[in-house]
């Protein structure tokens, strides 16, 4: 109802005090329609261009097989005359492994146009170029020969069949590896593959494809459970989760279920735990699903500030066994949201505090456990502290109802967890370790728009587990895929060997035949 002067309180303090509220209230709703005015027409980015001029701009580059930045949303260093990084382009430079198809051309002729004698090879000019020879599709035919005595009555010998793993189909180990490795590690569809086979003149139906998911996922199901317990045997793991739509068919509709990604990095200080990534299906986002994924972890959960973690420390069954780190770019972000939407010199500042810590942290990427900690509490640890009291004395001087007041209360109730990495050096100030392994799941979930059932998602977690991790490595997915499904269908690796099969142990088995090839 709108105020008539006669309901103006006649107080003039509290008539300052109806003004501030309604300034706050006002200040609140269009933050809002700010940030609905973004997701709708803008780009949902926080390059520090939009943010301000004296930090550096977003580093496009991405190399798997380096060690992680710190953050993978910007470049936080607040130096304004930074040179330009020279581009990773690979001018003329061919891998060397790559197999030579040489193409000679020889002039029109080799006769001298004087004398009409004979011209001699003096020389060579030669250039190389990246090739590529089209994928083809070819039947293998398996052929047992039967032998028997011409005089005695014995048995007639034949080899066995070999063991496939899709018995009695139409489909050998490596095309379901290669249809694996386009929708779980590449985004591709299985209907957008079999449009590719029926290009070939193959026509297979998409329920077909899918059954061979199924039969493979559950054929490295036991290698897949083996990595998510080889990850949380170490003391650190990064924590994050995205909702999947599934169809729901007693309900005519979608239901949400939940994929929770678990991840392990040590690269930034050339710690233990390799590189690696493991999806787990669940059907819900609370507590319970975290805890029973988590029943054997002990050691420094690093997340978001979803209540559902932050429940795990007050949880019996997790007391003790399991402390929280926050993530210090997701303070950030709701700082950059009030920046944009509010211009806000206290927003700017801030993000700029924040900038600050990360150049500190990209310098001392690298380094071991103990110098990280050394210089964290040296340099890092005031400019926390200082930005800690900034945030408290702003506090009380600004409205409830303002959103600057929100991104400041997430900052300082989470405050013990998002300075823990100053504490120890293994630790990383953020989650983004997580965020980049997660950005595969949801490149899928636009592709698919929804899983055929809870099965499906299942499917989905142990492949793209197992096909991401190898990406983490430098590792082609598809021919790691159908190596270890030939190993396992075939017998080659028995149950008790499959820590073998690992994607690490794995890539440092190839490397050891390379060398002594």
């Amino acid at each position: 109802m709108a105020l008539r002067p006669e309901d103006l309180p006649k107080d003039p303090a509290l008539l300052t005090e109806l003004v501030l509220a309604f300034d706050g209230e006002i200040e609140s709703l269009r933050a809002t329609v700010a940030t609905l005015t973004k997701l709708i027409f803008g780009v949902r980015s926080e390059r520090s261009a939009v943010i301000g001029a004296e930090q550096s701009a977003l580093d496009l580059l991405d190399d798997a097989s380096a060690a992680p930045r710190a953050a993978n949303d910007d470049d936080e260093r607040p130096s304004p005359a930074k040179p330009r990084r020279k581009a990773k382009r690979n001018i003329g430079a061919l891998p060397k492994h790559l197999p030579r198809c040489e193409l000679v051309i020889e002039p029109e002729t080799t006769t001298c146009r004087c004398c009409a004698g004979a011209l001699h090879r003096i020389g060579e000019d030669v250039s190389e170029a990246l090739d590529r020879v089209p994928s083809v599709l070819r039947v293998l035919r398996t052929i047992r020969p039967k032998y028997a005595c011409r005089t005695c009555e014995g048995a007639v010998v034949q080899a066995k069949a070999r063991a496939r793993l899709v018995e009695g189909g139409m489909a050998s180990t490596a095309l379901v590896a290669w249809i694996a490795a386009a929708k779980f590690a590449w985004g591709s569809t299985l209907y957008r593959q079999a449009q590719i086979l029926a290009g070939h003149g193959v026509k297979i139906d998409r329920q077909t494809l899918a059954r061979w998911m199924k039969q493979a996922a559950w054929t490295v199901k036991g290698l897949y459970s083996l990595q998510l317990a080889a990850m949380h045997s170490h003391p650190r793991l990064f924590c994050d989760e995205t909702p999947v739509r599934v169809l729901d068919p007693g309900r005519g509709r979608t239901k949400i279920c939940q994929f929770w990604a678990h991840a392990t990095d040590d690269r930034s200080w050339n710690g233990p735990a390799p590189p690696a990534i493991a999806y787990v299906f669940a059907g819900g986002r609370g507590k319970k699903e975290i805890l029973t994924q988590l029943a054997g972890f002990e050691g420094v959960l690093q997340v978001d500030g979803y209540a559902a973690y932050a429940s795990l420390a007050g949880d019996k069954k997790a007391s003790g066994k399991i402390r929280l780190a926050f993530c210090l770019v997701h303070a950030r972000r709701n700082f950059v949201d009030v920046y944009k939407t509010t211009n806000s010199p206290f927003a700017k500042d801030v993000i700029e505090r924040i900038g600050a810590v990360y150049a500190i942290e990209e310098r001392i990427r690298g380094l071991d456990a103990d110098q990280r900690r050394a210089v964290r509490q040296s340099e890092t640890k005031p400019l926390m502290d200082t930005l800690k009291a900034r945030l408290e004395a702003t506090k009380d001087g600004i409205s409830r109802q303002s959103k600057l007041i929100g991104a400041i209360d997430y900052a300082l109730e989470r405050w013990a967890g998002l300075t823990l990495f100053l504490e120890d050096g293994r630790l990383e100030p953020d989650t983004n370790v997580v965020e980049r392994s997660i950005r595969p799941i949801s490149i899928g979930k636009k592709n698919s728009l929804f899983c055929g059932d809870e099965g499906g998602g299942e499917t989905w977690a142990i492949l793209a587990s197992l096909l991401n991790t190898a990406k983490l490595h430098g590792v082609d997915p598809e021919t790691y895929l159908a190596d270890i499904l030939e190993r396992m269908v075939s017998g080659a690796t028995k149950n008790h060997q499959l820590h073998e099969l690992l994607v690490w142990n794995w890539k440092a088995a190839r490397e050891a035949e390379k060398v002594a090839a």
